[in-house]
């Protein structure tokens, strides 16, 4: 039986100096305004040039990311592995907006496909799609707007970048996640990974689109693109998380004056979440999913549905997902007990990185008792070695 309040188990890979730093990090964190602050005057010194990258490298960038490149990341995939948790790795470069960088983004993914292609501990890759195509456009496409030739050509350009990483994910076997984004690009962004998914998810699930599931229209749209999958013949692959954007479209929806997409409580985001592992679960022979999430219970439920299902903990079409540095009493005690486990281990130059790190800073400040309970997890496992001195 899975326990989450082993905390032996769940940080074992730490030393009791990686310990002590990641309390005092996540102490800072509880202090919203000076998380929010900090963030603030990070991004002014890289601006100034100040030199706070080593200060930034080896606190929340050393609790949060593997590296500065993929090569980096080896260290960290390793440790993982050791206690049998695999890797996906997240180039978290944001805020990119040009075609150069655009390119970019797809070379690092392809060479992240290329990495796990040679390392059995990385089952997936992962992308943004305003990683390689601009946001404006996408907003234009999800409204049915026309676009010009100029456009059209450039639509063409990110829809041949994106097809160039699915493909090769595909050539290789090894499946690619695209995130979930705004909700008004996100139609955009679901018809294109339906497209892809119809190409290549013949065999198997290889794409993976995305549902954040604080959204009340999603778990319908499982289950009518789970028809069209049906219908089309091809594996449908689903990574389900709650979401990251849920303050932007409370805020847009008034702004606009436009129902907002968000559940209107999170027990209603709960119930859906377990509703759409519930349904997986019952259709697991055409779905495949990885569950991001750092809920305890939602862990537990899907446990009880492998067990419920009779399916296999080691069969590939289910995935529980944490976040590196976060929610390691739940990673490492899936993992413990053989549950297919894999951790986000993002990527990218410390400067390149920091609109995420600032972010995970915020959602640990932002999540009802997020910051709290990995403080307590924490000390609980600082108290038990002494005691075990």
């Amino acid at each position: 039986m899975v326990s989450f309040n082993n905390t032996e188990i769940a940080f074992r890979s730490k030393s009791n100096i990686k310990l002590k730093k990641a309390y005092f990090l996540f102490k800072v964190m509880a202090k919203p305004a000076l998380a929010s602050i900090g963030g603030k005057l990070s991004k002014i010194a890289f601006a100034l040039h100040l030199p706070i990258g080593g200060i930034i490298r080896n606190t929340v960038f050393e609790q949060f990311c593997g590296g500065e490149s993929i090569e980096q990341c080896a260290v960290k995939i390793k440790e993982l592995s050791d206690s049998n948790i695999k890797t996906i790795l997240d180039y978290s470069v944001e805020g990119k907006n040009s075609e150069k960088d655009f390119n970019r983004t797809m070379k690092q993914t392809l060479a992240s496909l290329d990495f796990a292609s040679k390392n059995k501990n990385i089952p997936f890759a992962v992308f943004k799609i305003t990683g390689l195509a601009r946001f404006e456009l996408l907003e234009k496409i999800n409204f049915g707007k026309e676009l010009s030739e100029t456009e059209q050509q450039e639509y063409d350009r990110a829809f041949h970048r994106i097809n160039k990483i699915c493909k090769k994910a595909a050539q290789y076997k090894i499946p690619v996640m695209v995130d979930a984004e705004e909700s008004w690009i996100q139609d955009a962004i679901d018809g294109i990974v339906t497209h892809m998914m119809t190409a290549y998810n013949k065999e198997t699930a290889i794409v993976f689109n995305t549902l954040q599931m604080y959204r009340h229209d999603r778990l319908d749209y499982f289950k009518s693109v789970h028809e069209d999958s049906k219908n089309n013949g091809y594996y449908l692959g689903m990574k389900i998380v709650r979401g990251a954007y849920m303050e932007k479209e409370n805020l847009r929806a008034i702004e606009k004056g436009y129902p907002s997409p968000i559940q209107a409580t999170k027990a209603l985001c709960d119930k859906d979440y377990d509703l759409a592992l519930e349904y997986a679960c019952e259709n697991i022979h055409g779905i495949s999913i990885c569950a991001g999430t750092h809920n305890e219970e939602s862990s537990k439920y899907l446990m009880d549905l492998i067990k419920l299902h009779k399916i296999a903990k080691s069969d590939a079409k289910i995935y529980f997902a944490q976040l590196l540095g976060m929610s390691d009493h739940i990673s490492y005690n899936l993992a413990n007990d053989a549950y297919n486990t894999v951790k986000y281990v993002p990527y990218g130059p410390v400067k390149d990185v920091l609109p995420y790190l600032i972010r995970r800073a915020e959602e640990n400040t932002s999540i009802a008792g997020q910051t709290g309970r990995e403080l307590n997890l924490i000390a609980l496992e600082i108290k038990r070695r002494k005691e075990s001195k």
